[in-house]
């Protein structure tokens, strides 16, 4: 008929987290109550794709085998949204038509101008991610001649990283 608030007790059982909600006392025999239940979980990143909750019902004043008992599976779904930035230094540049470079020189100027790309990939939430890949392909050849010099890769924050063989190859 009415509604009311269920008064509800978390607690560890087992290494279970448990959540005991008594629904009233007494309750008369043969009595029909429905029970809505939001639940708010924390760290579902590495649950997997589902969570499965077990609820079961029973009563003090009957200690019968026959405890109503029910599994609901729940979908996980995480929400995350990336975002990613690039910037070059510097912003523009104006390739010289015949660009001779020094043989052998060990001086970096003398194989070319320098340009550097920096990418940020930022996670805007609400979710944590792991796993994230960020594939660059830059052309560093234009037919048979060198376009871009790739000379160095690096991150920052803890991130793992794997190169093109053909970075640096002149050792310069």
């Amino acid at each position: 008929q009415g509604q009311e608030k269920l008064s509800c007790n978390p607690k560890k059982e087992n290494g279970t987290h448990v959540v005991l909600c008594e629904l009233g006392n007494p309750m008369k025999a043969g009595a029909r109550i429905t029970v809505d239940m939001e639940l708010s979980v924390s760290g579902l990143e590495d649950m997997g794709d589902a969570i499965t909750f077990h609820l079961q019902l029973w009563s003090k004043n009957s200690p019968s085998s026959s405890n109503a008992s029910v599994t609901v599976t729940v979908p996980v779904e995480a929400e995350a949204e990336m975002g990613l930035r690039g910037n070059s230094l510097p912003a523009t540049m104006v390739l010289p038509t015949s660009w001779q470079g020094v043989e052998g020189s060990w001086r970096l100027e003398d194989h070319g101008i320098r340009v550097e790309h920096v990418y940020e990939l930022h996670n805007k939430g609400p979710g944590t991610v792991s796993g994230v890949t960020l594939s660059l392909a830059v052309p560093h050849l234009l037919g048979d001649h060198v376009l871009l010099y790739l000379l160095e890769l690096g991150t920052e924050g803890g991130m793992n990283c794997s190169h093109h063989p053909a970075l640096n190859p002149a050792q310069v």
